[in-house]
């Protein structure tokens, strides 16, 4: 490692907050524990209501928060649940809303200024004729929280201030709304996820001690990569797509999908120029499915390089490089978390390796911090 890039990544805010994480996990449990009878307070007569409808929204990286918790918060609460970006809300807002469903919408927004956040709020507001908010933000100052101060049928979420990443790429912002939301919904077992909270914060501290090796894979001469997982680790699989291909500014071309989903076409774009990084699911059933395709690939001639997260074989296989994390079971759906590390990890260190600045990736300044650029039209 030369001398410019061991500074590059002492001076490194990505790099900081990436391994701020297990820390702030611990923080955001704390956050919750202080809350509990607010939030019960605020979401029992909600929750209650018949035919509720839940909506988790936010755009980009806050988008996919909403896709790996869908499934989870639908089980814990027994409401329907549904992950729609913000970003679909304001362009189509008569395909996603419904004037006679009592909603409670989840907001996810890491600064709360960008545009859609803000438009989406309003357009559930007044398409909806029974509307409630928790918003979720880790900026005390942006539009988000202010929206929250003012209204009476909202309740404010604001995140420790090290949630809020200086970095271009969401890290800690993205896995501490993930977890919040994931307690919210389960607030009478809060004392008991205190070890599920600490398990999870163990393995990512484990994962991010194997930094060493995932850098030396992020050296690796691939050009595209594909993160595969099922159920929640489908959302996660969408976000570490998402992460890798921005820290990279777009020269890592990447793709997700789930396990079953990849053979039906899909799989044609693993090649000799991939690395695929598979997400194992937390049950026994599933990894059944998922097994069969690892198993399937590593069969391939070809031998594509594949990394494995929460896999308690497949070590022997020809084709897996790297293995990190066993299988956490009892989690209730927070075995997805450190899963985010290997997405954020890739990504920081393959933008190293491709000399570009993991703060601020963009070359070209197609991407920014908040999307600049949208305008809201009536």
């Amino acid at each position: 490692m030369n001398t410019k890039t061991i500074e590059s990544i002492k001076n490194s805010n990505t790099y900081s907050e990436i391994f701020a994480q297990p820390a702030l996990w611990m923080e955001v449990y704390s956050l919750i524990k202080s809350q509990k009878e607010q939030l019960q307070h605020f979401l029992k007569p909600i929750l209650a209501q018949k035919n509720l409808r839940i909506i988790l929204t936010g755009a980009g990286s806050s988008a996919f928060i909403g896709e790996a918790a869908q499934g989870i918060i639908q089980m814990q609460t027994g409401s329907l649940t549904q992950a729609i970006a913000t970003t679909d809300l304001v362009t189509h807002p008569q395909n996603a809303l419904l004037q006679n469903i009592p909603t409670l919408a989840i907001s996810f927004a890491r600064s709360g200024n960008s545009p859609e956040s803000v438009e989406a709020i309003r357009l559930l507001d007044s398409h909806c004729r029974v509307i409630n908010h928790i918003l979720i933000t880790c900026n005390k100052d942006g539009e988000v929280a202010e929206y929250g101060r003012k209204s009476k049928h909202s309740y404010s979420l604001i995140l420790p201030e090290s949630s809020n990443d200086k970095g271009l790429a969401m890290t800690g912002s993205f896995t501490s709304m993930l977890l919040s939301s994931l307690l919210i919904f389960d607030l009478e077992h809060l004392k008991a996820k205190y070890e599920v909270v600490t398990n999870i914060a163990h393995q990512a501290s484990e994962v991010l001690s194997a930094a060493a090796d995932i850098q030396k894979i992020a050296g690796l001469n691939f050009s595209r990569a594909i993160f595969l997982g099922s159920g929640p680790a489908l959302g996660i699989a969408r976000e570490c797509h998402l992460k890798l291909q921005e820290l990279t500014d777009g020269q890592i071309v990447c793709k997700h999908d789930s396990f079953l989903g990849f053979r039906h076409g899909p799989r044609v774009v693993a090649n000799e120029d991939a690395l695929l990084i598979y997400l194992t699911a937390d049950d026994k059933h599933t990894k059944l499915y998922e097994n069969d395709l690892i198993k399937s690939i590593a069969k391939d001639a070809r031998h594509i390089p594949a990394i494995c997260m929460g896999c308690d074989s497949h070590k022997d296989l020809k084709n897996t490089i790297a293995s990190f994390g066993k299988t956490l079971y009892n989690t209730n759906g927070l075995y997805i978390l450190p899963y985010a590390l290997i997405g954020q990890l890739l990504g920081f260190f393959k933008s190293l390796n491709l000399s570009l600045n993991p703060d601020n990736p963009s070359v070209s300044g197609a991407i920014s911090r908040v999307v600049e650029g949208v305008n809201i039209y009536e």
